[in-house]
């Protein structure tokens, strides 16, 4: 276990033994948190025939690029926690390969977009401001913080009409399970955890279990839609995937081996797989 993280667990520990709406308060922060990771040799060569924009959203803008002849069919990729739009190099320039425009960017408190802390219905509100600034888009990538937010809120593209591509990786099934492994992982007291999901039920207005796509009859902003996850993925349990799968009909469930959580995003036959998924009837449907 990392010292940093004993260390968060001993002084929850300490802070919930003085007060639970002080422990509330610091686990809230750590929620809402990302850190800024150091770059990664690769990203910068993701970005450089990027075509870099500021999208507008809020008091200021989101960092955002573009790959790709302007005219093509647009896909947005949508990054998870604690990534950025470099991270979606590999499958960036698959997509360019095969014909169409890519789009991405840096959520709120992400990579060069302003900000320091952010929820997810803040980034969903900016996948929604993006997709009105490039749309219409014919498909969407999404990656799991990222997948949560397109997929869980909605996200409503193409003023309105269904998404006629969606792709989810490494995507959570279930919100309440999100914030129960956020309090094991802090070892967080049960009246603290309820604090939180309190909490975020009284500011978004709705029940936290409405974000999750195991919801049954939970409304998808898509005609067709894909899901990768992998069977040894370490951040979002494999099950998840497969409970999604069950309450989804018509939903297209690809299990992956050996990829894990974040090397699905880079793998060369998930990004096969993908273009052929988005490129089919693409004409007529």
């Amino acid at each position: 276990m990392p010292p940093a993280l004993r260390r968060l667990q001993l002084g929850f520990r300490l802070l919930s033994a003085v007060s639970t709406r002080l422990a509330f308060r610091a686990a809230w922060r750590v929620f809402t948190t990302p850190r800024r990771l150091l770059p990664k040799k690769w990203e910068a060569a993701a970005l450089q025939e990027a075509r870099g924009f500021a999208v507008p959203f809020g008091a200021g803008a989101l960092a955002a690029y573009e790959w790709g002849a302007a005219a093509a069919p647009t896909v947005l990729l949508v990054h998870g926690w604690e990534h950025r739009a470099s991270f979606w190099g590999a499958f960036a320039r698959g997509l360019v390969a095969a014909g169409y425009r890519v789009v991405a960017f840096d959520g709120p408190a992400h990579g060069a977009s302003p900000g320091r802390r952010t929820t997810l219905p803040e980034y969903g509100a900016a996948v929604q401001a993006v997709a009105e600034a490039v749309g219409p888009v014919w498909g969407v990538v999404a990656h799991s913080f990222g997948a949560a937010a397109t997929a869980g809120l909605p996200v409503s593209f193409n003023g309105g009409q269904a998404l006629p591509r969606l792709v989810l990786l490494s995507v959570p099934g279930s919100t309440p399970a999100v914030f129960q492994r956020f309090a094991e992982l802090l070892q967080l007291s049960d009246l603290v955890l309820s604090h939180l999901l309190a909490f975020v039920e009284a500011r978004g207005g709705r029940q936290v279990e409405s974000f999750s796509l195991t919801r049954p009859g939970h409304a998808v902003p898509a005609r067709r839609a894909l899901l990768f996850h992998d069977q040894a993925d370490d951040t979002i349990p494999f099950a998840e995937a497969e409970a999604i799968a069950r309450h989804w009909p018509g939903l297209d469930f690809r299990p992956t081996t050996g990829l894990g959580h974040n090397r699905i995003m880079r793998d060369a036959a998930v990004i096969g797989q993908a273009v052929a998924f988005l490129r089919a009837d693409e004409a007529g449907n």
